[in-house]
């Protein structure tokens, strides 16, 4: 994944935002939708295309876009800033490949030392009977 060209890739789009606000909100665009368009993309190669449109198919558009909307702030540019780091966290979340797991068995030292437990444990319990007359 290559950033800097993603960043290019972006297109940005200002919408007024929703909700109470009185008459400041009805003249102002400081929403803004992030749109990046995975398939075309040249910042990924195509094993990462294929990775993301598979684990963000739920988020993706038809034609393979990807739309991100922030209107936390009053401020447009406070807006595309927080917008484009979600972008980046959800890629780098989504193209992370956990490491396999090597299956390993226990050493010979820790069964005898956990048998050894059990076998004193044993003992304990049946050293709390009742003898037999």
């Amino acid at each position: 994944m290559n950033t800097s060209v993603l960043l290019r890739e972006l297109k940005f789009k200002a919408v007024r935002s929703s909700g109470a606000g009185g008459q400041h909100v009805n003249k102002v665009s400081s929403r803004i939708e992030l749109s990046f368009d995975i398939s075309n993309s040249l910042g990924l190669t195509d094993d990462e295309k294929l990775r993301l449109s598979k684990k963000l198919s739920s988020r993706i558009t038809k034609k393979g876009v990807l739309v991100l909307q922030c209107d936390d702030s009053r401020s447009q540019h406070r807006n595309k800033e927080v917008v484009i780091k979600r972008l980046i966290e959800i890629l780098k979340n989504n193209l992370y490949v956990p490491k396999r797991r090597k299956p390993t068995k226990p050493s010979k030292g820790s069964i005898k030392k956990r048998l050894e437990n059990k076998q004193k444990q044993s003992l304990k319990k049946v050293n709390r009977r009742k003898p037999l007359l």
